[in-house]
């Protein structure tokens, strides 16, 4: 034990801190302008050559985006895409040493309907915004959210994707375009200004509804994020691009990975933290900042003056248990800043996952996901967690003998016959009158027929969405194109159950 009047000779060693004072770790000669992690000292020089070689080896090392295609980057106007964005056109400069070969374009959507910002407030901020993605000289399209509206079913159907190409078509196509691009002058592309659309009141409204029908921020939050997606690959479609580039850096992966375990995308990790995602097809989801961390794009755009704007969310100025994304951002970041190691152990991890349902480029159509595009992850054994979970929702649903005064002699049945029990071809009784009928599409009761509709279109999706879908409180508010898939869906369900024994299984295809 200590004593008080111990002596101590020895002297504690102290941990020696890394400063500015260092030599940079990789040219040994100026002096170290940042530290990136401990022992990592560098430069100014030596820190943005390192910046832009991660960059254009993780595009290189992986040569999924070939010369000549149209890549659509999604800018959010937040660091990290707008650092993908500075690096983009960092890479197709000039003084470039090995310049990208693709051809960029720039979308925004503009949520601030959703977090219920003022028209003059949108308007300040797209202005701001645009005049960030004006200097870059690339095409860009602002959309706003509400037009998510009025897209096709076709948003949701998953397109043929393109014929894979064999690992020597990269190389032939780099010789061709550098053969093209020596022989013929590269002319600046021309700037294409989208002009704002006008957004109606009642659109902005109706998308609020929309959103406000989830109960919980996580619900909101993760339906919200679903609208983004399938309006950035309806736009990536209609504008003729083929790969869709997001600013997700290996914090916000990190986050997200523990953020879809808790949320049940167990099964979709490598769709929705992988380098590439083709779920949709013919648009293909690239991720090329996900190995550098937010405190190294912060040092970067703070040195390097890399223009950001700052765009309030659903989830700005809530506390820590406001939702299961916040907490999770919460435990990460604050876990992150006592053990330096943390987000990166999270990131390696998310390299090695693998799915073990069917793969979203093999899934046939209807066994995908209606508003995630995934893969099902409900086609389970019965000795499952996810049987068990259902097994448990069943039971508690459950009512005891007694809660029926129907069956019970003695009782009178007249009060027991609400609107949750009246018997199907009966109206409810708060006199709904012939509307009732007919709202329910000539099925009965308006109340009694919304039970199987929403249990059709829980079937439609995976575990994950059907837990978004379970904190909404009308399914009504749905975009109308989501709404007519599942209705084509459901029929053609229907029509395979009644024609599946004429049809012949796989295995009987060869006799």
């Amino acid at each position: 034990m200590c004593q008080v009047e111990e002596d101590y000779h020895e002297q504690l060693e102290r941990a020696e801190v890394p400063g500015v004072s260092k030599k940079c770790v990789k040219c040994k000669e100026a002096t170290a302008a940042v530290v990136i992690r401990a022992g990592d000292a560098y430069c100014r020089g030596c820190f943005k050559e390192y910046f832009i070689h991660k960059f254009r080896a993780m595009l290189g090392k992986n040569r999924i985006i070939f010369p000549g295609e149209k890549v659509l980057l999604a800018v959010s106007g937040g660091p990290s895409s707008c650092s993908m964005l500075s690096q983009v056109q960092e890479g197709l400069s000039q003084n470039a040493h090995k310049k990208l070969r693709f051809v960029p374009g720039i979308v925004y959507i503009d949520e601030g309907g959703a977090v219920g910002q003022s028209v003059e407030e949108r308007r300040r901020v797209v202005a701001e915004l645009q005049a960030v993605l004006k200097a870059t000289g690339f095409p860009f399209h602002i959309v706003p959210l509400e037009q998510v509206l009025d897209l096709p079913s076709s948003v949701v159907v998953a397109a043929p994707s393109p014929s894979a190409r064999p690992a020597s078509a990269y190389k032939a196509a780099v010789d061709h375009f550098i053969q093209i691009d020596s022989s013929s002058s590269v002319t600046p592309q021309e700037k294409e200004e989208t002009p704002l659309p006008d957004v109606q009141e009642s659109h902005t409204h109706l998308l609020q509804q929309l959103i406000g029908s989830a109960k919980t921020l996580t619900a909101r939050e993760d339906l919200l994020n679903t609208l983004r997606q399938h309006l950035l690959v309806h736009t990536a479609r209609t504008e003729g691009y083929s790969k869709l580039m997001l600013g997700d850096n290996c914090t916000r992966l990190a986050v997200k990975l523990l953020t879809s375990i808790s949320l049940g995308r167990g099964a979709q990790l490598a769709q929705d933290t992988g380098f590439s995602d083709s779920r949709y097809g013919d648009i293909i989801l690239v991720r090329p900042m996900r190995d550098y961390s937010a405190k190294e794009i912060a040092f970067y755009n703070r040195m390097f003056s890399v223009p950001s704007v700052f765009i309030p969310s659903l989830d700005t100025k809530t506390t820590d248990k406001a939702s299961i994304q916040r907490l999770t951002e919460s435990f990460v970041t604050k876990l992150q800043a006592d053990f330096p190691s943390t987000v990166s152990t999270i990131y390696r991890t998310s390299e090695k996952l693998q799915t073990a349902c069917k793969s979203s480029t093999t899934a046939d159509h209807f066994d995908r996901c209606l508003l995630c595009m995934c893969a099902l992850d409900t086609a389970v054994e019965n000795a499952s967690a996810f049987k068990a979970t259902l097994i448990s929702e069943q039971l508690s649903q459950t009512k005891s003998p007694g809660a029926t005064s129907a069956d019970v002699p003695g009782q009178n049945p007249a009060p027991v016959e609400s609107e949750s029990t009246a018997p199907t071809g009966q109206c409810c009784p708060s006199g709904g009158g012939e509307d009732c009928g007919t709202a329910a599409g000539g099925k009965g009761c308006c109340s009694s027929a919304k039970g199987p509709e929403t249990a059709d279109l829980k079937s439609l999706l995976c575990y994950s969405c059907q837990l978004t879908i379970k904190d909404m409180s009308s399914l009504e508010r749905l975009p109308q194109y989501i709404l007519s898939e599942a209705q084509r869906r459901q029929r053609r369900s229907q029509m395979r159950e009644e024609i599946g024994e004429f049809l012949l299984d796989d295995g009987d295809e060869g006799d």
